[in-house]
């Protein structure tokens, strides 16, 4: 379903799945995940579930746990948006680095990430009228990094939360994959 319009990237809280997303196989595959687990991820319904809030600082967390069909626990991002670094470490990705932050389009590295986003005053939501969120993770074991840019699109004639995504290897075939991740509202978390 399409993301009603009081859900904003100043507030995704709710759940969310990803079944109108690119195919992730060859991405999961460039990031070291092995093919039986990237069978398994291809033929799951993967829901998030998001809770985004500010601390008292002013910085603005968002915190995603992921459930696979039947209940199955995924992984969990904690994106906390002030550009500082912070290691995690989980069985799908193993130990990454990662920041994140408020943007806007003219920050995005790639063009690729520049495409397509909603760019309304409604999607403001940063605290200086940012309307997106960038996301960069760095697997130095693996020797990939991903760059994520968030925001909203229309497709087909509705609203859907997206996620620009560039994945390069960082050493050997320096190879390089876009991705676009789509995202069906499914409601308000119990």
């Amino acid at each position: 379903m399409a993301a009603p319009p009081e859900v904003t990237i100043k507030n995704l809280a709710g759940d969310w799945n990803k079944t109108l997303s690119d195919d992730l196989d060859e991405v999961l595959a460039l990031q070291g995940v092995g093919w039986l687990l990237r069978r398994a991820i291809g033929l799951a319904t993967v829901t998030l579930h998001v809770k985004q809030y500010t601390d008292d600082a002013g910085v603005t967390h968002v915190d995603i746990d992921q459930t696979a069909t039947g209940g199955i626990k995924g992984t969990s991002e904690t994106r906390t948006l002030d550009w500082t670094f912070r290691p995690h470490e989980d069985y799908l990705f193993g130990k990454i680095e990662g920041k994140a932050r408020w943007v806007t389009l003219s920050e995005a590295g790639d063009d690729f990430q520049k495409q397509g986003f909603l760019e309304t005053d409604e999607e403001c939501g940063g605290p200086d009228g940012q309307r997106h969120v960038e996301a960069y993770a760095n697997n130095k074991d693996k020797k990939w990094d991903a760059d994520q840019i968030w925001g909203f699109e229309m497709i087909d004639g509705a609203r859907y939360y997206t996620r620009r995504v560039v994945v390069k290897k960082t050493h050997g075939s320096n190879k390089i994959l876009k991705i676009r991740l789509v995202y069906n509202w499914a409601g308000k978390s119990a």
